[in-house]
Order: structure tokens, then sequence, then C-alpha cells
């Protein structure tokens, strides 16, 4: 039986920095869980309900913030609503699982000052001319609409002092690796094992 207190780990990024990939690869690691995001954009061919998001309504999304539900809520470029469930923090204490989180920057901020004890990762690119190549491969936007992200992303790089790690991603695997290690030197931390350290020394006699 685990006897630590579960990390909550926020990873963020530009989009089209690779974060989703890196997230994947968090919670190949064992005792680790994701929470998944509600949104009121419209699901891609690709989606399905409750494995990538939960897709409601606004209103369903409205009645949630009015009732406290979000540990985070934000609308992006001034169309679609995304939040975080509060439920996946409880949920993920109660079965002794690292919470992964995987959100944007602003609803990043947001969830930091909610849960200051937990870890904010930032996954950046390693220039705008990557960034601008990987959003045109995926072939899901317009011109207007790549230029937006690349501005956006410029901004919010700006807040990088917030987080408490970054990775860079220009090699995916050093990136995994990165991700992996960082989880990895989290759990190793005295404060998280005390209860544990304390157990092994009453075997001493101590």
């Amino acid at each position: 039986m685990n006897h630590w207190e579960p990390l909550v780990l926020i990873v963020s990024g530009p989009s089209g920095s690779g974060k989703s990939t890196l997230v994947q690869k968090i919670l190949e690691l064992p005792c680790t869980t994701a929470s998944v995001s509600c949104t009121t954009r419209p699901p891609r061919q690709t989606e399905n309900k409750g494995k990538w998001y939960n897709f409601v309504t606004e209103a369903e999304f409205q009645r949630m913030v009015a009732q406290g539900e979000f540990l985070e809520y934000a609308q992006v470029f001034g169309k679609n609503w995304y939040g975080t469930p509060r439920k996946f923090v409880e949920q993920a204490r109660a079965e002794q699982k690292d919470l992964v989180l995987e959100i944007d920057v602003q609803g990043a901020l947001q969830a930091k000052r909610n849960l200051p004890d937990a870890v904010a990762i930032f996954v950046l690119p390693p220039s705008a001319a990557d960034l601008e190549r990987r959003i045109r491969e995926r072939g899901q936007d317009s011109e207007e609409e790549i230029h937006r992200r690349l501005q956006r992303a410029r901004d919010e790089m700006l807040n990088y002092r917030s987080y408490d790690f970054s990775v860079i991603n220009d090699d995916l695997e050093r990136a995994v690796r990165e991700v992996q290690a960082i989880v990895l030197a989290l759990r190793c931390r005295v404060v998280r094992n005390e209860n544990r350290i304390n157990e092994i020394l009453k075997t001493f006699g101590g």
C-alpha cells in the first residue's frame, strides 16, 4: 500500500509544442492517471467523448462554472470554452495515483494558483519556425488561424518563469526522458516519502 500524497502535474505549452505526446509518455509510468477536460467545441473526426475531451454544450459548461466544478477554465480565442473538472483531483487522491493535467498556459496559471503544490512543466518548441511547421503539418488551420496561434505562442512563452520545469521539445526521445525523469525525481522527494521512511525507521527500533 502507498503512503504518499499523489502529485498533481500540470503540463502545458503553446499549441503544437508536442505536449500531448509527452503527456502520453508520462502516463506510461505506473501509478499515473489523466484528467479529461470539458470543452464546448465540437469533436474532431478522430476524437471520442471521454478519451480526449468531454464535449458539452455551452449551457452545461456555464452550469458547471456556476457550481464551482472547475479547477480552471478559460475561453480560447474568444470562441470555445475549456475547463478541468476538480473531481479528478479527488479521484486521483482516492486511487493514490499521480494526476496529469494537460492544459493551455492560461489554464495552467489558474490551476497553479488554485493548487499551489502542483508541479508545472512547460513544453517549448525549439523555434517559431519549427512551431509553424508543426501547426501547418496538422492541416487543420487557416492562414489567419496559424498567424493567431503563433502570436499567442509568443505571448504564452513570456510566462515561462511561472513554471517549475521546462522541456525544450527539439528531440522527442530526449524530451520523453526528461519529462519522465522529472516525475521520477519528484516521487523521490523526502517530504513525499516521509511516512514510508518512518515505517522503515520503526524496523530499526527508531
